[in-house]
């Protein structure tokens, strides 16, 4: 896991320390909206905390991360750090959550469907399931593909998701509910232009 942490830490630096910074802000209202007050919540990949702490007041959030230099600057705006590789079984009890983040999350995972299954596991029943993923679809990343480049400059992204595939994903929760977000054109047409697809659901 170190080896790993280290390797997302030098990620991290050699774009702008990218952790400390929320991109796509408009996602931010969804998500809090989804997770409410009063809970128990789980971000999961919450870097530094940027964006963990927009639902953190009124909560109680766990942070888990494999970057422990990003996990200090978390622990300092108050959210409980934890070390983990989201890959491997989450290090907590069945039903122990109200709500999990998975913010910019699903892409890096070589098998996220692992993890959509601990999510379940670690949630109690009618906790909530909220995050995103880059829109890969969007015209900007078929334009890439066009002209021979790869859709994501990322090399850490190991996976493109459309609608379809997010809803196949999270066909164990109820309620599921996608909303475009982010981009100049996005208001011209939200599915070509928009950069983020923000994903909310219920655990039965």
């Amino acid at each position: 896991m170190s080896s790993l942490g280290d390797r997302y830490e030098e990620h991290h630096r050699e774009r702008r320390d990218e952790g400390d910074f929320v991109f796509v802000p408009e996602r931010i209202p969804l998500l809090v909206a989804a997770i409410g007050t009063g809970k128990r919540v789980l971000d999961l990949g919450c870097r530094s905390g940027a964006l963990t702490r927009h639902f953190l007041e009124g909560n109680s959030v766990v942070g888990l991360d494999v970057d422990a230099s990003a996990l200090e600057k978390a622990a300092a705006r108050g959210i409980e750090p934890v070390q983990g590789n989201v890959e491997e079984p989450l290090p907590f009890a069945d039903a122990s959550f109200d709500a999990v983040v998975a913010g910019e999350l699903f892409e890096h995972l070589q098998f996220p469907d692992a993890l959509v299954a601990e999510i379940r596991r670690v949630l109690r029943p009618g906790g909530a399931l909220a995050g995103s993923v880059p829109n890969a679809f969007r015209m900007q990343s078929r334009l890439r593909f066009l002209r021979g480049h790869p859709p994501e400059d990322d090399p850490t992204h190991l996976r493109m998701f459309s609608p379809d595939a997010m809803r196949e994903l999270l066909a164990g929760f109820e309620n599921v509910e996608l909303s475009y977000v982010g981009g100049r054109y996005a208001r011209l047409n939200a599915r070509l232009f928009a950069r983020d697809l923000v994903f909310t659901g219920v655990k039965p």
